[in-house]
């Protein structure tokens, strides 16, 4: 490549956020390559085949905003000077003084907030040239004065010869996310952890389901006095083995897994006789049985009985509170109370719930067509876009499979949303949700968002010491540009419906907020480069949204950290996420408990890392072993020795907190295998850290030895399938937990909502 075309290449990719190098968890520096940074921009349909081509990207960047009006979004904070904003629109010189520029602030309901008038008689503070004709620019004060939320404002400027007319999207914001009052004033909470789908029950049709969570919450808050439920994600899968089971690869991020519905609980249940009778009948009985009876959650088998009865439940639904009517016009005209519930949310939810059913029915009208065809991207042309005639005159054909998928999401927003409200009134944050960093580029998601997502790229991390190749996660990323050209509404809506269901609200990998690292398809992860994000934009819509639904934020801030983010993410009060086995000093010891920091979340492990019974008894290093992934057999002596030396600086640490059961040493407790007693110990240590919140994983608390995903396997482990080894009528007796559960309320006394 001539010099000329390669400093072309890099001073695109720098315009377009694609990072110079970074540098790895070891410190090394990697600088990204011509051929790395030609396949981000490539995914970002920006053209770079020629110098020609590059050249015109480059004019392109400099006058696409002078075709605007003004910019699409602005993000202002409350505590900070309101500052200006731009209006730009074409002038004859002569024109300049004459120009008159008004506009109108608008709020969420449409309302007028504020009216201001300038001109004539400004002065522009910047001209260009821009496609043969000469621009101005003028700078105005920004709105000041308006209550967090979001706003249009509606600008236009006349001249003598022209009238232009453009639309800022202008979000105020608050400086930080909300934190609990209490936190502020000194208390510690604990809460419990689980896996949902993990849970067993004498009711539940083989996988944990809303009732379940119920029957949890219930419990925890009442006689464990827990203070927050933590919970897998609870997006939409497609609920199929082995592949599209993982709730960190959902098909959508926006709506609900119909796997943990509750189905008898539905009310048009105890109207249904049909479903009655296919639930009552001998056959799906014993397959109830055996579904609840197995060691591992059988997704399609589950899903598949819960679909076969909603299909009847919704017949009955569209028949008593519908009327039967046809349903081709989009207005609903409900007959009673409960058809009065259902159109206002769906009206509610909007367009996105309205997308998200227009796609599974469209999905499955095509695949009935194309049985061989499942990704979208391979539909026929007219119904790859959402936007298209033939996509139009589906949504109008198919008004009632459409409402079919409104109505599985709706009682799921029911089901959940009344435990979320009975946690709430319980305990003092209630349920804690996970909020996935992708989703699959196959998904419901990826097509509503085909505007905003880079289709051609993955998300992943570079090499580091848990994956000295890199990760690939599978996951389109968000293009930065395009993200923020449109108002940031993909991120607002991700943020709104996963934040209305509960108290506190974990971001996976939240670095991804600042910089992520994209990887172009057919590359290996370790050629991938880290591409910006407008971080203080995405801080701010994360505030606001955070203090409207008065839920804590927690960011996984895990893996390769760049200096400075913890930092900033502290000053937005996001919570830090401090796992136990990461939690060392340069020399290799455990920290102890008065060096995590207040404002975080403290837990043991996570779902990607072994139980702490697995880590004790190393067998995660028997899982790696067993699937090859060690040189030899003395990489694996190595690796066991290792751990061992881990245990006995773990146990030292207990030991020097005064935390070790009596009689123990760090050599007998890592000699050993875990018991409840040291078990007991681990989890006091993480309660005497000053860190705001303590999780206890329900599967540590019995002593499971399997972890829930071993990543990088798919077929080779039971990753996202395994249960917990008690159903919730015995768990509520097992000593283990209300040991735990009484040790952990005594250090971390903040009452419950109840109680306050």
């Amino acid at each position: 490549m001539e010099h000329n075309e390669h400093e072309l290449l890099r001073e695109l990719a720098e315009r377009y956020g694609v990072a110079f190098d970074y540098h790895d968890i070891w410190g090394q520096r990697h600088e990204t390559s011509d051929q790395t940074r030609r396949a981000i921009l490539d995914a970002m349909g920006v053209r770079v085949e020629s110098p020609d081509a590059m050249q015109r990207a480059l004019a392109d960047c400099a006058d696409a905003p002078w075709r605007q009006a003004c910019d699409p979004t602005h993000v202002m904070r409350t505590d900070a000077p309101a500052g200006v904003w731009s209006i730009r629109m074409p002038a004859q010189e002569q024109e300049d003084r004459d120009i008159i520029l008004s506009w109108d602030v608008r709020d969420e309901t449409g309302a007028v907030r504020q009216r201001g008038q300038a001109g004539p008689g400004l002065s522009p503070v910047e001209t260009r040239a821009v496609d043969g004709y000469r621009h101005v620019r003028f700078e105005l004060p920004l709105p000041a004065g308006l209550p967090i939320g979001y706003y249009d404002v509606m600008v236009k400027g006349v001249s003598e010869s022209r009238q232009v007319d453009g639309t800022l999207h202008l979000i105020v914001a608050p400086a930080a996310c909300h934190v609990l009052p209490e936190f502020q004033e000194g208390h510690r909470i604990w809460g419990l952890a689980v896996q949902l789908y993990s849970l067993r029950s004498a009711r539940n049709w083989g996988a944990g389901d809303f009732g379940d969570l119920n029957t949890l919450v219930e419990w925890a808050a009442k006689d464990l006095r827990a203070g927050l439920i933590g919970l897998n994600p609870l997006h939409v899968l497609n609920n199929t083995r082995p592949f599209e089971i993982s709730p960190y690869s959902p098909t959508s991020r926006l709506f609900l897994n119909s796997l943990y519905l509750d189905i008898e609980a539905i009310p048009e249940y105890q109207l249904c006789e049909s479903a009655q009778q296919t639930v009552q009948d001998a056959g799906f009985q014993r397959a109830l049985a055996a579904l609840r009876a197995g060691e591992k959650v059988d997704y399609d088998q589950v899903s598949a009985a819960k679909r076969a009865v909603l299909e009847s439940l919704w017949t009955t639904f569209y028949e008593r509170h519908l009327g039967g009517r046809d349903l081709h016009d989009r207005k609903l005209k409900p007959e009673t109370e409960r058809g009065r519930a259902f159109a206002r949310h769906v009206e509610k939810e909007g367009e996105p719930l309205e997308m998200f059913a227009l796609f599974h029915a469209l999905a499955e009208e095509l695949r009935r067509q194309h049985p061989l065809v499942l990704a979208w991207r391979e539909w026929p042309e007219p119904y790859r876009s959402p936007q298209s005639a033939s996509v139009a005159a589906f949504r109008v054909t198919h008004r009632a499979r459409i409402r079919f998928h409104q109505y599985v999401q709706w009682v799921a927003a029911e089901q959940l949303g009344a435990v979320a409200a009975r946690a709430r009134a319980g305990m003092p944050v209630g349920l804690y949700h996970d909020l996935a960093l992708g989703s699959d580029r196959n998904g419901s998601d990826a097509w509503v968002y085909q505007d905003v997502l880079a289709l051609n790229a993955d998300c992943g991390c570079p090499p580091d010491a848990f994956a000295p190749q890199g990760q690939n996660w599978g996951l389109p990323p968000a293009d930065p540009v395009r993200l923020r050209a449109t108002g940031y509404r993909m991120f607002i809506e991700l943020l709104r419906r996963n934040l209305v269901y509960g108290g506190a609200l974990r971001l996976d990998h939240v670095m991804g907020l600042f910089r992520l690292f994209w990887i172009p398809q057919g590359m290996p992860a370790s050629a991938g480069a880290y591409v910006r994000y407008p971080v203080e934009d995405l801080l701010g819509i994360l505030a606001l949204e955070s203090v409207r639904h008065k839920a804590v934020i927690i960011g996984e801030d895990l893996g390769t950290v760049p200096d400075g983010i913890r930092e900033r993410l502290a000053l937005a009060r996001v919570l830090s996420y401090r796992v136990l086995y990461f939690e060392r000093t340069d020399q290799g010891d455990w920290k102890a408990p008065e060096a995590y920091p207040q404002q975080a979340m403290a837990v043991v492990t996570t779902h990607d890392l072994p139980t702490l019974a697995g880590f004790w008894a190393g067998r995660d290093i028997d899982v790696r072993a067993g699937l090859g992934l060690y040189a030899d057999s003395g990489v694996v002596q190595r690796a066991r020795e290792e751990r061992h030396r881990d245990k006995q600086r773990v146990a030292r640490a207990i030991g020097a907190a005064g935390l070790l059961p009596p009689g123990m040493t760090d050599e007998s407790a890592a000699a050993q295998p875990m018991t409840p007693d040291l078990c007991h110990a681990v989890h006091l240590f993480l309660a005497h850290t000053p860190s705001w919140a303590v999780l206890a994983n329900l599967e540590d608390l019995l002593g499971e030895t399997t972890q829930t995903n071993v990543p990088g396997t798919v077929e080779s482990c039971p990753n996202w399938s395994r249960k917990i080894a008690l159903p919730l009528e015995r768990l509520r007796d097992d000593p283990r937990v209300h040991q735990a559960a009484s040790a952990l309320r005594a250090l971390r006394s903040l009452p419950s909502a109840g109680q306050s």
